[in-house]
């Protein structure tokens, strides 16, 4: 027995719920989402294995990676976590998808605290 547990892909947006053949949040098929925790580890690795592949093949489409060092300089400066074993465009993907997050809860902020400050003073109220 591994020392270790396979996680699920799930991200809390699952979509087979109403009836979508691939979920819309994992991207995995609907019958590997209901049979999940009946898979064995070889079977749960294979699904890894196919969605890593599927997020290299879109990221590979969008963007190259130069420097794979510094990519994973970034990585660790900014505490965002990655998969050492896997490949590059996947931690690409992670610096990209935490930027972004921060970049919504900085606009939530800025829309919450600052800009009701900005207004209040350029209009008396």
């Amino acid at each position: 027995m591994p020392d270790y547990i396979i996680k699920t892909p799930c991200v809390g947006l699952c979509s087979t719920v109403y009836g979508d053949l691939v979920c819309r949040g994992c991207k995995r098929f609907h019958h590997e989402v209901i049979h999940w925790n009946g898979y064995n580890e070889d079977e749960k690795r294979a699904v890894w294995l196919r969605l890593e592949q599927l997020l290299v093949q879109v990221m590979t489409a969008k963007l190259e990676v130069f420097d794979a060092g510094k990519l994973r300089a970034q990585l660790t400066q900014r505490k965002i976590r990655f998969v050492p074993h896997q490949s590059e465009y996947c931690w690409a993907y992670q610096l990209i998808a935490r930027g972004a997050q921060f970049f919504l809860l900085s606009e939530a902020h800025y829309q919450r605290y600052i800009a009701p400050g900005f207004l209040k003073d350029a209009f008396g109220a």
